[in-house]
C-alpha cells in the first residue's frame, strides 16, 4: 500500500496537506516539456505526489522519469506555491491542500518516452507556442514562467 493509499485509509477525505513537486525541463533549443496526461487529456509539467522519504528534489526526478524516461540531473528552485487558493478536492472525495514545489531543469538524459500508463504525450514546446487545453493549475506556472520573476517565487 503506497502512502497516499495508506493516509486515506485512516482520514478518509478529510482534507490533508500533500506535496507535490514538478519541473519545467528544458532541452537545447530553450523548448519545455509538456506531458498531456492520460487521467484528464490535459497538457501540463511533469510531477506527482511526494512519497514518504524522499526529498522534493527526488520527487522531482522520479516523476518526471516515470512519466517521460527522462533522468533529471541539477536542479534548480523555481517557486514553492501553497495556501488556500491550491486547496483542491479530487473527483472522489478527496480533499487536499497542496504544496507544489517546482524546479527548473536543462540538464537531463535518457530517451523521451512519447507515450506511457500515465502520459499521452510527451512533447518539447516553444513557449511561444504551448499546447491548448492546459491542466488550470499549471495556467499560473505559465504565467511566472513568462513573467521572468526573480527566483524563486513564493506563491
Amino acid at each position: 500500500m503506497d502512502y497516499i493509499q495508506h493516509l486515506r485509509s485512516m482520514v478518509g477525505n478529510e482534507k490533508v496537506i500533500m506535496v507535490v513537486a514538478s519541473a519545467f525541463v528544458f532541452d537545447k533549443e530553450n523548448r519545455v516539456l509538456m506531458q498531456k496526461r492520460s487521467d484528464n487529456g490535459q497538457w501540463g509539467f511533469p510531477g506527482g505526489f511526494m512519497d514518504l522519504g524522499e526529498s522534493v528534489q527526488d520527487t522531482a526526478k522520479r516523476e518526471v522519469n516515470e512519466e517521460t524516461g527522462l533522468k533529471l540531473e541539477e536542479l534548480e528552485l523555481f517557486g514553492i506555491y501553497s495556501g488556500p487558493q491550491h486547496d483542491k478536492t479530487f473527483d472522489n472525495g478527496d480533499q487536499v491542500s497542496l504544496v507544489l514545489v517546482s524546479f527548473i531543469c536543462k540538464q537531463y538524459s535518457g530517451e523521451l518516452v512519447e507515450s506511457n500508463e500515465e502520459s499521452i504525450q510527451n512533447k518539447f514546446y516553444s513557449l511561444k507556442e504551448l499546447p491548448e487545453n492546459i491542466f488550470p493549475e499549471h495556467n499560473m506556472l505559465i504565467e511566472d514562467l513568462l513573467s521572468k520573476k526573480q527566483l524563486p517565487i513564493l506563491g
